[in-house]
């Protein structure tokens, strides 16, 4: 299947995302491209995973888990009991097979934009951070502070985003998916290698 060109990709996600959704969606693409310009990353490409990154979110928990289960999918125990996590996944999917993205790095993106993993491409980094920081985000502690830190350092507001994540979650009696804290893990040997080796 071809890819759509942009436009239409964006008017048909305004028709089925509700407007608050919509307007998180737009947000996170223009962010993304702006840390793609901060970053020399491929404008293009930050565009479509940011604007494609939450196209399965507004499919019910139970569908997105039939719908993995269904195109042979991979779910893990943590994303069966909490089926809403893969919404990124299935918006790869969807991605690919609705709006006819091809490129393995932007699927990879809109894939892993909630959880993070180990060795994240640049690419999958500026969604991920994108999605936390966006203009339309109020309710974040430290927004300002992470803000900043995206635009100098991106390993580091990456690590933040993923403490912050980890923070509310343990406050709360939400799961903690295993591959956040496999992915905060990594990133923080890497920070304490690099403090070590200056």
């Amino acid at each position: 299947m071809p890819e759509m060109d942009i436009g239409m990709m964006e008017e048909d996600l305004r028709k089925r995302q509700n407007p608050r959704r919509f307007r998180h969606t737009t947000g996170v693409m223009y962010t993304s491209i702006c840390l793609a310009m901060r970053y020399e990353e491929d404008l293009d490409k930050a565009s479509l995973a940011g604007l494609l990154h939450d196209c399965a979110k507004q499919i019910k928990p139970d569908k997105l888990l039939a719908k993995c289960l269904e195109e042979d999918l991979p779910v893990t125990d943590s994303e069966r009991r909490n089926p809403f996590l893969l919404h990124g996944r299935v918006g790869a999917f969807l991605a690919e097979h609705r709006y006819g993205v091809s490129d393995k790095d932007i699927l990879n993106a809109i894939t892993w934009h909630t959880t993070g993993r180990p060795h994240m491409s640049l690419l999958e980094k500026i969604v991920f951070t994108a999605d936390y920081i966006e203009p339309g985000r109020d309710q974040v502690p430290d927004l300002i502070v992470l803000r900043k830190a995206a635009f100098v350092d991106l390993d580091q507001a990456m690590l933040m985003i993923l403490e912050h994540t980890l923070d509310y979650l343990k406050s709360g009696s939400s799961e903690i998916d295993p591959m956040t804290e496999e992915t905060y893990i990594y990133y923080k040997n890497i920070k304490n290698i690099l403090n070590n080796s200056q």
